[in-house]
């Protein structure tokens, strides 16, 4: 009589291993499981062999040394199909392992010596590398459907084994990843303020519509064993994203949660806000983005940073279609609402507050995918305390804050950018102009007057008087600007000439 097929057990997260194993001991599996994965697995009635009693060797060195052992991996390495390999197990009295379930210490959670797994990989690895006659599952998302193809089929077919193998080889190349990068970033030697080596493993979440073209294919990655901003975003309503829409989204969002406090509403259009207001009410918000470019705004993506309420899905449904609202939520009957009048609107929910930022940025260069263009990530907080007024005149207190709240809608706008701004409201936006002057020009027709008043925020330096001039014509009472230029005293004193405040932050932010 054949022997019953045995599987080993090792894990670090028991999430649904007892279920797994019970399912396994229902098919007339024989377990083998180290340390605290055969106590789970005996609490719960089931039997089970402690890798300690069935290799004869204890546990030692406080854990570091469970698994290595001839017995366990002489079973799952073996080629059955090799007649020297079957009597090297008989020789030594090592049984066949059929199925290696592994999930590995939390090294990227909790990054450590005593976190980084050894026996883990080895059998992961092991198990992989033999799965023309092993499997190996390192992900509990795959226990149940394992069980399901041994339930029906009585074994795993060779499609899966080698799907799992290629899921544990990536996974144990995403550990060792995590741990090389846990020393670089420990590497006190080296002072550049980038990494000497990036390990990526990316993992496809998300399939899209299409990418920034229909006749491209597009689709969201996220480094593997972790969760993206985009996987806690539920949507409610309207046709399936597309690459545009999540780039457009991610950028409304960020500006929408670093405009300061209050009911805030960005609009974005191509990657630039064409609306951005703080205001009192939502609603109130949201109008004004609106206003700021209504032809702009068809098609846009709306990002608000509030529970929309009734009042605002009725501005919203009143307005131009958008391709996209995302918010921290919705008041009851808002989505059935928003969804009758604008089918086609994507409505998104959103975990509340700025997804997480990473300290360096990285783009690929070229179309070869061999260059890499990376950069520690840019500081997009205004802080005043810092700026330096260098005119006779001095801003007043309104006017700083609308000095703020421009400088913050230019830092996420492309360059060059110039943004005019009145009452925490974005009246002109010129974006992504090859001339300063010209950005400056087509803000102040969008803004045809209602930032008079206001600020003028421009993203670099003005090299000239005349972009100084266009923003004292559109009716700017203050300038933000970094300063730097040659003539930052020809500047200032147009400037002062036309009896306005300037601001100098010291730090430009281009965005390209």
């Amino acid at each position: 009589m054949d022997a019953p097929p045995r599987a080993l057990i090792s894990v670090y997260d028991k999430a649904g291993v007892v279920e797994l194993a019970a399912g396994l001991v229902e098919l007339g599996w024989d377990l083998i499981a180290s340390g605290g994965t055969a106590h789970a697995i005996e609490a719960a009635g089931l039997p089970v062999a402690d890798t300690a009693d069935y290799t004869g060797s204890p546990t030692m060195l406080g854990h570091r040394v469970v698994t290595l052992h001839p017995r366990i991996h002489g079973g799952i390495l073996a080629d059955r199909d090799d007649p020297a390999h079957r009597a090297d197990l008989e020789a030594n009295g090592i049984d066949p392992i059929d199925l290696v379930v592994v999930n590995l210490y939390p090294f990227e959670e909790s990054p450590g010596i005593e976190t980084i797994d050894i026996g883990g990989p080895t059998m992961v690895r092991a198990a992989a590398k033999n799965h023309a006659h092993v499997g190996v599952v390192v992900d509990p998302a795959d226990y149940e459907p394992v069980l399901d193809e041994l339930r029906s089929a009585g074994r795993l077919s060779a499609a899966t084994r080698g799907r799992l193998a290629r899921k544990a080889f990536a996974r144990t190349a995403a550990y060792e990843a995590a741990i090389t990068g846990w020393f670089d970033a420990g590497d006190e030697s080296d002072e550049f303020g980038l990494p000497s080596a990036i390990r990526l493993e990316l993992e496809r979440a998300e399939t899209l519509r299409y990418g920034e073209n229909p006749h491209q294919d597009g689709a969201r990655y996220r480094a593997r064993g972790t969760s993206g901003f985009f996987d806690g975003v539920v949507q409610h309503g309207g046709p399936a994203l597309s690459y545009l829409n999540l780039m457009d989204a991610e950028a409304a969002w960020r500006l929408a949660h670093n405009l300061g406090d209050g009911p805030a509403v960005v609009i974005v259009k191509h990657a630039n806000p064409c609306g951005a207001a703080v205001a009192d009410s939502l609603t109130t918000a949201y109008s004004r983005a609106f206003d700021c470019d209504p032809r702009s705004a068809f098609g846009g993506v709306v990002a608000v940073n509030a529970v929309i309420d009734e009042a605002t899905a009725e501005a919203m449904a009143a307005a131009a279609q958008a391709d996209v609202v995302i918010a921290p939520g919705y008041a009851d009957g808002v989505i059935e609402r928003l969804v009758a009048r604008r089918a086609n609107t994507r409505l998104l929910e959103a975990p509340r507050g700025e997804p997480g930022k990473a300290s360096w940025e990285l783009r690929t260069l070229g179309g070869s995918g061999d260059d890499f263009l990376v950069q520690t990530t840019r500081r997009l907080e205004a802080d005043p305390a810092g700026w330096q007024v260098v005119t006779a005149r001095q801003p007043t207190g309104a006017e700083l804050a609308d000095a703020v709240f421009a400088w913050r809608v230019c830092a996420h706008t492309s360059s060059n950018a110039v943004v005019l701004a009145r009452d925490r409201t974005a009246w002109g936006i010129g974006a992504g102009q090859q001339n300063r002057v010209q950005a400056g020009e087509i803000a102040a027709a969008k803004a045809a007057g209602r930032a008079a008043g206001g600020a003028c925020a421009s993203d670099g330096f003005y090299p000239f008087a005349d972009g100084v001039g266009a923003a004292a014509d559109a009716g700017a009472a203050v300038v933000v600007q970094p300063g730097g230029s040659i003539n930052d005293t020809a500047v200032i004193a147009a400037a002062d000439e036309r009896n306005i405040a300037m601001l100098l932050t010291g730090e430009r932010q281009f965005r390209h």
